[in-house]
């Protein structure tokens, strides 16, 4: 969850990891573990998403031109990802129903991730100094220690309601998690505390 480095760089090493997530999900037909990488992606991704919202965002609406229509752009991406994120959690991991949602949530997802590492951050590279950048990068990872866990296509995504709203959600689902056992990986580290 946190790697160091810029928001660029922290931001490129989630993808990398969500990107892996779907791998996964692909090679695996045992449901069990089919749930346990669905629930990990989803943690991956609901954090990603909030600490993009609070912090990315944010600066590009403030540094890009059309950084509105971009950062709005985004942000509706983030939502529909949160809507079949919220379906994925409802569906049987045995069923079809499921994979269905998985490869639409991955395509959705790919193309968000294809399009910000291609458009959105060398633009970013462009406009800011580069310990705005490193700030951000501190930011973004701070978000993502308290940020929820589940998706919450109902909570608010943009400042200041998401920062003040976010860490008391996030507090919930962590202990949520905690009680379940869900944020397992398969090699037994709990992906929740990195």
């Amino acid at each position: 969850m946190g790697h160091g480095g810029d928001v660029v760089a922290e931001l490129t090493a989630d993808h990398d990891e969500v990107k892996d997530y779907f791998q996964r999900l692909g090679r695996t037909v045992d449901p069990e573990e089919r749930r346990n990488l669905a629930d990990l992606l989803t943690i991956e991704l609901v954090r990603h998403s909030v600490a993009e919202e609070q912090y990315l965002y944010p600066a590009v609406r403030e540094h890009l031109q059309d950084g509105d229509l971009i950062a709005d752009k985004e942000i509706a991406d983030h939502g529909r990802a949160e809507r079949l994120m919220k379906q994925l959690q409802e569906e049987d991991a045995a069923g079809t129903r499921f994979t269905s949602v998985v490869r639409e949530l991955e395509a959705d997802v790919l193309a968000h991730i294809h399009d910000e590492e291609q458009n959105l951050f060398p633009a970013l590279r462009h406009a800011c100094a580069r310990d705005v950048l490193d700030d951000l990068g501190d930011k973004t990872r701070r978000a993502k220690k308290t940020a929820p866990t589940r998706p919450h296509p109902g909570a608010p995504s943009t400042p200041p309601a998401n920062k003040l709203l976010g860490p008391g959600i996030g507090l919930v689902d962590r202990a949520r998690d905690l009680l379940s056992g869900r944020g397992r990986d398969d090699r037994g580290k709990d992906d929740r505390a990195a």
